[in-house]
């Protein structure tokens, strides 16, 4: 067992971590709301972000078997700076745009009109807080 983990720990353990903070998501959501939304599970923003928390943890195990002197830690890098920027830029961005829309087409009284998504991105504070347990899952995976 500890050889297949040994083999596929750069898998297992990033995996583990956004699982774990999705069903904290679902959890957290179901003590505050009083009801279960599963889609949760598979749904983006909030806090943590799972998104930053989940390319550090493989970012930070990089570094601990390359070094950060390797090509693959640069690639890593740079990808993880680029996910949470998105994810507390652009994304954000378009779920304010979501917002805005919504209330219009609430508004308007417009029923054929579909509901969009509002929490697609993450604010500073999610991005920053899943990089600090993905920061820690990637010095203990």
């Amino acid at each position: 067992m500890i050889a297949f983990y040994d083999r596929f720990k750069f898998l297992i353990v990033p995996f583990i971590v956004w699982t774990g903070i999705q069903i904290f998501k679902v959890v957290y959501d179901r003590v505050t709301t009083k009801k279960w939304h599963l889609k949760r599970f598979f749904g983006a923003g909030g806090m943590p972000s799972a998104h930053s928390a989940t390319i550090m943890t493989i970012t930070i195990m990089i570094a601990k078997k390359y070094g950060i002197d390797s090509p693959i830690f640069a690639l890593s890098g740079i990808f993880a700076f680029i996910v949470m920027y998105d994810a507390a830029g652009v994304r954000r961005e378009v779920g304010n745009q979501a917002k805005v829309l919504n209330d219009i087409i609430q508004d308007h009284n417009m029923t054929n009109a579909k509901k969009l998504q509002e929490m697609t991105g993450h604010t500073p504070v999610q991005v920053m807080m899943g990089a600090i347990i993905g920061f820690i899952a990637g010095l203990i995976g």
